[in-house]
């Protein structure tokens, strides 16, 4: 028998009640950063530095993550930011910016809190869980403060075990494959544009095989049409 890979056993996890968000529900994040439109990716521990040694081979975690350089034409680096929902899959945020801080790193997250339960204020969310990783732009006090704010409950993954967000990491090859490796961005600007237009195209048109290839917006579509049938 064939190990079970990360977004897998993530998405058989998070599934067994089939709820988008609006209700009590779990998304997770990831970060892309590098430069748009290059091929070139890493994996490694420190940056530009051999691979470190993982918690199964020492006994200890580490607070590095994989990360995947990429670049606009004219004004250099950029970081993406992505938020999606567990259950259907749905990309409910994405964000580029010249710099990959704590306050950029909200962005998604306010994008899906805007869509999804109408207005950024105190305790807007209460009940959603937040899958991350153990960035410091994640771990930070102001994004941790900001996410209790909005009553969300943060549930940071494993360090150095990237299938413990194996949702946010799926989607991120994806838009990888799609988007990223296939384009050429001049300005961040335009590269956001873009993110937010593969948004609309992915939740829109993207066939899931663990849905019955129905798109993220049909699964949620039904699931409103089952909620309201059960009332």
């Amino acid at each position: 028998m064939r190990p079970r890979r990360g977004y897998e056993g993530c998405n058989r996890s998070c599934t067994r009640e089939r709820r988008p968000i609006n209700d009590t529900s779990l998304f997770s994040l990831g970060t892309n950063t590098g430069r748009a439109g290059c091929g070139e990716s890493r994996t490694s521990g420190s940056e530009g530095g051999p691979k470190k040694p993982t918690r199964r081979e020492t006994g200890k975690g580490a607070s590095v993550r994989p990360y995947t350089t990429t670049v606009t034409t004219a004004e250099g680096t950029a970081t993406v930011f992505v938020a999606v929902d567990h259950c259907n899959s749905e990309c409910i945020g994405i964000h580029a910016a010249a710099t990959g801080d704590r306050f950029e790193a909200l962005e998604p997250i306010h994008q899906g809190i805007r869509e999804h339960f109408d207005a950024v204020q105190e305790g807007c969310a209460t009940g959603l869980t937040l899958r991350h990783d153990n960035g410091s732009a994640y771990m930070s006090d102001h994004f941790q403060k900001q996410v209790a704010f909005l009553g969300i409950e943060s549930s940071p993954s494993f360090v150095r075990q990237p299938e413990g967000n194996g949702c946010s990491e799926r989607f991120i090859r994806t838009l990888k494959e799609n988007l990223l490796w296939v384009r050429y961005f001049a300005t961040v600007e335009e590269l956001r544009l873009a993110l937010l237009e593969f948004k609309r195209l992915y939740n829109e048109q993207w066939l899931l095989e663990r849905h019955n290839y129905q798109t993220p917006t049909q699964v949620r579509l039904n699931c409103k049409q089952e909620l309201s049938k059960a009332a």
